[in-house]
């Protein structure tokens, strides 16, 4: 459908998260280490009679500026794996109901995939089938900067915690990080497992594919479905259910073999050039910089997964030439892309 970049999607001053849902977790868990609530809302329009009253909205930048807060205030490497492990099913309604009846991991996939802005506005995924794997990946919806790794952390600490909780077992992810290993590596250790590889150019969870469907025994399909038809009337009436920027990786991942122009965006959303650079800039990004990111993605994802040599990614990828495409590669990751096969297919066992 065209129209306005914005009308696709969310954008960081959008006030639509309601206060007591997910930033209302982690407002509890810092009040819970004895902090002083207004110098928790410091820099943002939020007031605590309001959030308790049910009716204050936080936009994507403030829900950012309460997490900033929380790190000033509470500098534990715990908080996220914390925060993350009680967020969900949580008490939001039809997309905790959703997540609460799934009767398998593809059900409670759904939430995320389906309904970000319901339950993840921060952090958008993409996941991936193959033959062998489940691969959930993480995205930055609104320009997290610096918080991009607590939002990571939260994340892939909140699906473990649920997908455990609604199996009656722990599942064995696969973890891997886009930085480096930070100096607190047992706080991973201790709230994701062993399973963990940093520096792998993505923030993703993987999973042997079997589990997706194995049986859940909270499922209850009727309560699901009915649930997934009031979160999407709960999606109609907000206008999006993905924020602007995912909405353009998506449109820009359906066309990565032969990727748009910036002025191929703006006709294809209605829009101008100037119009979309200024939204991105608003997130922290520009047209370039996402397109090369989709690439990167979509080159671990054809490594890892489906077992493609560098040459046969940078045909796909539609390079010119070989050369340019290495430079381009060392640009997106730091790494070559024959350092970064080598990983990526010892990691997957290919």
């Amino acid at each position: 459908m065209a129209g306005c970049l914005s009308m696709q999607g969310y954008l960081p001053d959008t006030a639509f998260i309601p206060a007591h849902h997910l930033p209302g977790a982690l407002i509890d868990l810092v009040q819970d280490q004895g902090i002083d609530t207004h110098r928790l809302f410091r820099h943002t329009s939020l007031f605590p009679e309001r959030v308790i009253q049910g009716d204050a909205v936080a936009t994507p930048r403030e829900f950012l500026q309460l997490i900033h807060n929380s790190r000033q205030l509470f500098p534990d490497p715990e908080l996220p794996f914390r925060y993350g492990q009680r967020l969900l099913p949580g008490h939001y309604g039809p997309i905790s109901a959703l997540l609460g009846q799934a009767g398998c991991l593809r059900d409670c996939l759904v939430a995320f995939n389906d309904y970000p802005a319901l339950i993840s506005p921060l952090v958008g995924v993409r996941i991936t089938l193959d033959d062998e794997y489940l691969c959930v990946q993480w995205l930055d919806s609104c320009g997290a900067g610096s918080h991009w790794p607590f939002l990571v952390e939260s994340a892939m600490a909140g699906l473990a915690s649920v997908s455990q909780w609604l199996s009656h077992r722990p599942l064995p992810w696969q973890f891997q990080f886009s930085y480096r290993c930070p100096p607190w590596p047992e706080q991973y250790q201790v709230h994701l497992g062993e399973r963990l590889h940093f520096e792998r150019c993505m923030d993703a969870m993987l999973l042997p594919r079997h589990y997706l469907d194995m049986p859940w025994p909270r499922g209850a399909s009727t309560g699901w479905q009915a649930a997934r038809q009031q979160c999407d009337q709960q999606i109609q009436q907000l206008g999006f259910a993905h924020s602007a920027r995912q909405q353009l990786y998506r449109f820009l991942q359906q066309a990565i073999t032969s990727p748009p122009t910036l002025q191929d965006v703006a006709n294809h959303y209605g829009s101008s050039p100037a119009t979309i650079k200024r939204r991105l800039k608003q997130q922290g990004c520009h047209y370039q910089r996402l397109l090369d990111e989709v690439r990167l993605h979509q080159a671990i994802l054809w490594i890892q997964f489906d077992g493609m040599t560098p040459d046969q990614v940078c045909r796909r990828l539609n390079f010119s030439d070989s050369t340019n495409f290495r430079r381009a590669f060392k640009r997106w990751s730091g790494l070559t892309p024959a350092a970064c096969h080598k990983i990526l297919q010892a990691l997957s066992g290919h």
